[in-house]
C-alpha cells in the first residue's frame, strides 16, 4: 500500500552523474586529502558531510569531507567549483581551511531532538549531532550537516574540534611545532619583501630606536638599557626611551612608583619639539605626585622652549574594554547573524545602537585633539592609562598616524604597529583570547585601531600607501598562530617562550629569533608576490611622486597650493583630500564644535577652535597632518570587514573593487609609459632607442590588475563584487534581501528619497 510518507533522500540522490554507475550502485568514495603543513597531522574526520551554502534549501550545497588537524578544520569537497583567477589564494590556508585559533563557538545541533549544545574542551556529548555550526572570530559563519555521515564519526570529529580548538597552553598552538620542523627542514623565508628587500623594524635592540630617535629629531631623548633582561619591567621593551636628563639611575629609582613598574616610554616626537609619551598610573598613591613631578620635569627639558606637558587621562575620556567588546559583538551580531527581512527597517539604527561606529569617532576625535596640543599649541602630550597596555595603543598609534607621513606608507605602518602595540605590551594573547579561558579580558582593540585606520583611509585615499585590503588581511592575520606578532602578551613572554622552543626543538639559542618564529610583516609566508601587490594603493600620493602641471611631468612638493592643482579624483568632490557626495562648502565639523559652513571666524572662538577651522578651510597636504571627520555622517560601517562574508549583500561588479581595478590599470599604464621614458631619456643622442613592447616583467609591476592591451577592449572581470579580493561562498548566511532597503544602502544607492525625487534625478 502506497505511504504518503515522503521517501528520504539517500546520499546517492545528492551525487553528480558521473558518481553513479548504471546499476545504480554507489562507488567506493573517493579519498579527499587536505594540504597539510609541516608538523601538521590529521586527528579526526568524517565522509560524507554536506557543507551548507544556503539557508534555505540544499541546492547548491558541497558534499566532501570535514577534517580536524591540529591546525584547522579543512573541508575538502568532491567536486570543487572552478578556482577563480582573481581570487586572494592563501598559501597557508585553502578556500574552505579554518584555523582553530580563529574559532570563536562551536555549537552541535540535532534537529530531531530538539537539542543544541556550545562544546569546549573535554566535554562530552549526550547525542549524536545532525548538525555543526562553527562561529569564527573573522566573523565567518560555516555549517555543516551530517546527513549521511556515520553518527559516531560526526560525534568524534566535533568533539576533536572543540578540543583542539581549546588548547591548555601557549606552547600547543601549532606554530611551535610547525616553525620547528621549518628550522631543521632549512625551509625558512628569507623575510625580504617585495619591495627591495625593505625590512620592518622590529624595535628588540638599541639601533632600531636610536634610528627612530634620528628620524623624528628627539635631540632631547636617548635609548636606555636599564630594562635590559627586563630588570625593572616584566611588560616593557628591554630598550625605552627617557629624556637627555635621566639618568639610568633615576630611572631605576622611579620604575617602582608605576605600575608594573612601567616608567614613562617616549612614542613620537614633533619636528617643533614637543614629545608624545604614554605613562602607567602609579603603583603607590602615597609617592605618585613626587615622582611625576621629576618625570614631567625631565619632559619639560626636552622641549627646545621648556614647555610644560599636558596630561591626557584615557581612562576617563574613553570606553573601557568591556564595553568595546560588547559594542563589538552587538556590531557582529547585526552584521552577520540577524536575518535582515526581520531586521531590515531598523538595520541602520542596529549599528548605531550597538555603540561601535561611536567609540570609533571618541577615539578619533580624541586623537585629533591630541593632535592639536603637540602641533597647534606646541606642547608635549603625556597619555596616562592605568596599565597602559590598551588604550594607550590606540591613540598613540593614530596620533602618530595623523601627524606623520611616514607611518602611512606601508612599511611605516608595520614599523608603529611593531612599536606602539608589540614591544609596548599590548596583551594580544588574553585580548584575543587565543587559549579561550578568560573572555573576560577578551576585547578588539586591534580591530577597533583597524576599523578607525579605515575611517582616514576613506577620508584621505590618496594619503595611504595601504589599501582596505592590507587591512582586513591584517586583522585576520590575528587568527593565524605561526607569527609572534600576535601571539604574546609582552616581549618577555615572547622572549620565555622562545627559549624554551628553543631548547625543546634542538634550536641553538643564538639563532635570531624573528628568524625562526617570524613576525606577520614577512608577507610571503601567506601570499604570492602577486596577491601583495594588493596592498597597494594606486591613488597615493607620496613624497617624489610624479604629477602633470601645464603637460610637464614634477615632483609632488609638500605644499598645499602644489597638492590643490595637481590632484582631482572624478565623480566625488573633494576638499581637505577628502572623498564624498557633498559639496565642499557642506563639509563641516571640527573636532571640538560644528565649523560653519563658510568656515568663517566665529566670536568667542577659543583656540582649540580657531586651529581645526583653520586646518579644514584649505586644502590638505597629504604629506603633513591630518585630522579626520567624526561627525556621525562622515564615520560610516567597514563593509569589507564586516560584511564580506554575506554572499546576499555581495553586489556583482559593484563595490570599492571596481574603482580599484580602473585606477590600478591606469596607474599600471602610466607607470609603463614613464618606464618608456626612461628608456628614451638615457639612450645616447646617436642611437636609436627600442624600448620593450611590454615594459616591466609582469612580477616586477606594482599593480594586482595590468594595464589592458589597446587592441583589447575594456572590460571589468566577472570576479569583481564588494567582497573581493575575499569569497563568500560556503558561509552560511540569512535570507534573501534583494530589493529591500538594507540592499539599496549597501548598493551605495539613495534610499529614503522619494520615489518622485528619484525620478526627477539625472543619472
Amino acid at each position: 500500500m502506497f505511504s504518503g510518507k515522503p521517501i528520504k533522500p539517500t546520499f546517492k540522490c545528492y551525487l553528480p552523474p558521473a558518481q553513479t554507475d548504471r546499476k545504480n550502485s554507489i562507488q567506493p568514495p573517493i579519498r579527499l586529502e587536505p594540504e597539510f603543513l609541516p608538523g601538521e597531522i590529521v586527528v579526526n574526520d568524517v565522509n560524507f558531510v554536506r557543507k551548507c551554502i544556503s539557508a534555505e534549501s540544499s541546492q547548491g550545497d558541497l558534499w566532501g569531507r570535514l577534517i580536524c588537524t591540529n591546525f584547522k578544520v579543512s573541508f575538502i569537497p568532491q567536486s570543487p567549483p572552478p578556482k577563480q583567477k582573481s581570487q586572494l589564494s592563501h598559501l597557508l590556508l585553502g578556500q574552505h581551511d579554518i584555523s582553530l585559533t580563529c574559532l570563536e563557538q562551536v555549537v552541535t545541533v540535532n534537529d530531531t531532538r530538539g537539542k543544541r549544545k556550545v562544546l569546549g574542551s573535554n566535554q562530552k556529548l549526550k547525542f549524536n549531532p545532525t548538525e555543526l555550526i562553527l562561529y569564527c572570530k573573522d566573523l565567518r559563519v560555516i555549517r555543516f550537516c551530517f546527513d549521511e555521515a556515520g553518527p559516531e564519526s560526526a560525534k568524534k570529529v566535533c568533539l576533536a574540534i572543540a578540543h583542539y580548538s581549546h588548547p591548555a597552553d601557549l606552547h600547543l598552538l601549532f606554530g611551535f611545532e610547525y616553525q620547528g620542523l621549518r628550522y631543521h627542514k632549512g625551509d625558512l623565508v628569507n623575510g625580504s619583501t617585495p619591495r627591495g628587500g625593505i625590512q620592518t623594524p622590529v624595535f628588540d635592540r638599541p639601533s632600531d630606536w636610536d634610528r627612530e630617535i634620528k628620524r623624528t629629531g628627539a635631540s632631547g631623548w636617548r635609548v636606555c638599557s636599564i630594562n635590559e633582561k627586563y630588570a625593572i619591567s616584566d611588560s616593557l621593551p628591554e630598550y625605552i626611551v627617557v629624556p637627555v636628563s635621566l639618568t639610568d639611575q633615576d630611572v631605576k629609582q622611579h620604575s617602582p612608583s608605576f605600575s608594573d613598574g612601567r616608567v614613562p616610554l617616549w612614542c613620537w616626537n614633533h619636528r617643533n619639539g614637543s614629545a608624545l609619551v604614554r605613562m602607567a598610573g602609579p603603583a603607590d598613591p602615597l609617592t605618585q605626585r613626587k615622582t611625576e613631578q621629576k618625570i614631567f620635569t625631565a619632559i619639560t627639558k626636552s622641549h627646545p622652549q621648556r614647555r610644560e606637558v599636558t596630561l591626557s587621562d584615557l581612562d576617563k575620556s574613553l570606553p573601557n574594554i568591556q564595553d568595546i567588546q560588547s559594542a563589538f559583538v552587538k556590531a557582529r551580531q547585526t552584521c552577520t547573524l540577524d536575518p535582515f527581512e526581520e531586521s531590515e527597517e531598523r538595520w541602520l539604527s542596529s549599528i548605531e545602537n550597538s555603540r561601535w561606529l561611536e567609540y570609533v569617532r571618541t577615539f578619533l576625535k580624541l586623537s585629533a585633539e591630541i593632535v592639536y596640543n603637540l602641533d597647534g599649541k606646541n606642547v608635549s602630550v603625556i597619555l596616562l592609562e592605568e596599565e597602559d597596555r590598551d588604550l594607550n595603543c590606540v591613540v598613540s598609534s593614530l596620533v602618530q598616524l595623523m601627524l606623520d607621513p611616514h607611518y602611512r606608507s606601508l612599511n611605516g605602518f608595520q614599523s608603529l604597529v611593531q612599536k606602539e602595540w608589540v614591544m609596548a605590551g599590548h596583551r594580544f594573547l588574553d585580548r584575543c583570547n587565543h587559549l579561550k579561558k578568560n573572555d573576560s579580558k577578551e576585547s578588539p582593540l586591534f580591530t577597533l585601531f583597524l576599523d578607525c585606520v579605515w575611517q582616514m583611509t576613506n577620508q584621505y585615499p590618496s594619503a595611504f600607501e595601504f589599501t582596505e585590503f592590507y587591512l582586513t588581511v591584517l586583522s585576520d592575520s590575528m587568527w593565524i598562530p605561526l607569527f609572534s606578532t600576535f601571539l604574546f602578551n609582552s616581549s618577555k613572554q615572547c622572549a620565555q617562550l622562545l627559549q624554551d622552543f628553543f631548547k625543546n626543538k634542538a634550536i641553538p639559542q643564538g639563532e635570531d629569533h624573528t628568524v625562526i618564529f617570524p613576525p606577520v610583516w614577512k608577507w610571503s609566508q601567506q601570499f604570492s608576490t602577486r596577491d601583495q601587490t594588493l596592498f597597494n594603493n594606486p591613488m597615493y600620493v607620496g613624497k617624489g611622486a610624479a604629477s602633470v602641471q601645464n603637460g610637464e611631468v614634477k615632483s609632488f612638493q609638500r605644499s598645499k597650493k602644489a597638492f590643490s592643482s595637481t590632484v582631482r579624483i572624478s565623480s566625488t568632490s573633494q576638499r581637505n583630500g577628502l572623498k564624498g557626495e557633498e559639496e565642499p562648502l557642506q563639509r563641516r565639523g571640527s573636532l571640538v564644535s560644528e565649523l560653519k559652513a563658510d568656515f568663517s571666524p566665529v566670536k568667542d572662538e577659543s583656540p582649540s577652535e580657531r586651529f581645526f577651522r583653520d586646518w579644514f578651510s584649505h586644502p590638505a597636504d597629504q604629506q603633513g597632518v591630518l585630522i579626520p571627520l567624526v561627525l556621525p555622517s562622515h564615520v560610516v560601517l567597514w563593509k569589507l570587514f564586516f560584511l564580506r562574508w554575506v554572499p546576499e549583500v555581495c553586489i556583482p561588479q559593484g563595490g570599492p573593487a571596481t574603482v580599484y581595478h580602473k585606477v590600478s590599470q591606469l596607474v599600471d599604464e602610466i607607470e609603463m609609459l614613464q618606464g618608456k621614458l626612461r628608456q628614451y631619456k638615457g639612450a645616447s643622442p646617436r642611437s636609436t632607442p627600442v624600448p620593450s613592447p611590454s615594459g616591466p616583467s609582469s612580477d616586477q609591476r606594482r599593480m594586482y590588475f595590468k594595464a589592458s592591451s589597446p587592441d583589447d577592449p575594456p572590460t571589468t572581470p566577472n570576479i569583481l563584487n564588494s567582497s573581493f579580493p575575499f569569497n563568500p561562498v560556503g558561509n552560511l548566511c540569512p535570507r534573501g534581501v534583494q530589493g529591500t532597503p538594507i540592499s539599496k544602502f549597501l548598493n551605495g544607492a539613495k534610499t529614503w528619497l522619494s520615489t518622485e525625487t528619484l525620478a526627477n534625478d539625472t543619472f
